[in-house]
């Protein structure tokens, strides 16, 4: 069943993508002023990124349980995972951007500074970038497979830029975890 016309899947993934990055880089710079979501108690907002992380964990369970489906040949699983994986990554970052604008901004490093420029810094800039490339991807991977029936995937772009996308995404959610980990439970 076709829900998205297969000549608007590269247009409608641009969209998307700079649409997605947009907000995301505008609530990262500030330029999303802290009213404009609701207010919430301290506790609501100091368990967002313990909710996170668990999302993030069950994130990495689901796209590595797609792959494996796929890999066996089992269609259906494969999709819901991977419809899964997605609904837990816009759940991640609908918590993490509020946090973000209702905060004012990200959370400070609390750890030494040698750590903070040469362990923390550099794995934040890699799980960012990877999160940053994975968008597009992610968006035009599902584009694609709501564009065309399951029987002619097969003749598109679909399972290798899934591939790509699947791999790094698992690495990104991955270096969230870690970011999480020195942020809350190292220092």
């Amino acid at each position: 069943m076709e829900y998205v016309p297969r000549e608007r899947v590269r247009l409608l993934t641009g969209v998307l993508s700079v649409v997605s990055l947009a907000v995301v880089f505008a609530a990262a710079g500030g330029r999303i002023p802290s009213s404009s979501v609701p207010t919430a108690p301290e506790w609501l907002l100091d368990a967002i990124p313990h909710v996170n992380v668990v999302l993030s964990a069950a994130a990495i369970g689901t796209i590595t349980l797609g792959w494996r489906a796929i890999r066996r040949g089992a269609i259906a699983r494969h999709r819901a995972a991977m419809l899964t994986s997605f609904g837990l990554f816009a759940s991640f970052l609908a918590l993490y951007l509020y946090r973000l604008v209702a905060t004012g901004g990200p959370q400070p490093f609390p750890g030494p500074e040698a750590v903070y420029q040469f362990v923390y810094l550099p794995l934040l800039a890699v799980h960012i970038l990877l999160a940053i490339i994975c968008i597009p991807l992610v968006y035009y991977a599902l584009l694609v497979a709501f564009a065309h029936p399951v029987g002619d995937l097969a003749r598109t772009n679909h399972a290798r830029v899934g591939r790509v996308a699947a791999t790094l995404w698992l690495v990104s959610f991955t270096l969230g975890i870690v970011v999480y980990a020195l942020l809350h439970v190292a220092y």
